[in-house]
């Protein structure tokens, strides 16, 4: 079961790939685009595991050829399918936004035995780092697909506080050294020459 969400104009969509639709997916591609052009706000895309329903969600992005939010229930669908659409929208910007938690234990108390048990976690910064890439791609380009998990409902906060905690350098662009340690400075950032660490 995918959730699609399409909002907003989109530069051009570009899927690479040998096959062409065939079987049923050119009758489901061309109800499904009908259908978000009439604005249906629910349709859904059946079909067994191997069937090709990730090849025709990704028709019908194309042909949409909007901002795409594709929504699956747990991390590890969402891996799958940003995989499979990064592979098949390679010159496009295809992003992944989960939970960066690979470990959450929420504080708890077990009247039990009189225990208190700390709030613990484990960030993990590549995950951190692919959903602020998905955040600032949808702030900076118009063909993006971002693939999510349920944890996307609670974003990373409103994008006009985030593009205030933004540093944005171009290839070519001229800026002075002081300028972007200034800028640093303002984003809160500390110079460590010791940990390298985030």
């Amino acid at each position: 079961y995918l959730s699609l969400y399409f909002k907003g104009d989109g530069s051009m969509f570009e899927l690479v790939s040998p096959y062409k639709p065939s079987g049923d997916q050119p009758e489901a591609i061309e109800k499904l685009v009908a259908g978000i052009k009439e604005g249906k706000k629910e349709q859904v895309l059946l079909g067994a595991t191997g069937t090709g329903k990730t090849f025709t969600v990704a028709n019908v992005i194309k042909e949409v050829n909007k901002p795409t939010l594709v929504l699956a229930h747990n991390k590890t669908l969402a891996g799958q399918l940003y995989a499979e659409l990064k592979e098949l929208f390679p010159n496009n910007h295809v992003c992944f936004f989960i939970s960066y938690y690979d470990y959450y234990q929420p504080e708890a108390y077990v009247p039990s035995s009189d225990t208190y048990i700390e709030k613990d976690a484990s960030i993990n910064d590549e995950i951190d780092e692919l959903r602020h890439y998905a955040t600032s791609s949808l702030i900076s380009y118009k063909d993006v697909i971002v693939v999510a998990s349920v944890s996307c409902i609670y974003g990373i906060g409103e994008k006009e506080e985030y593009e205030k905690s933004m540093l944005v350098l171009s290839v070519g662009q001229n800026i002075k050294r002081n300028d972007i340690i200034n800028r640093l400075v303002d984003m809160t950032y500390e110079r460590n020459d010791l940990d390298f660490h985030r």
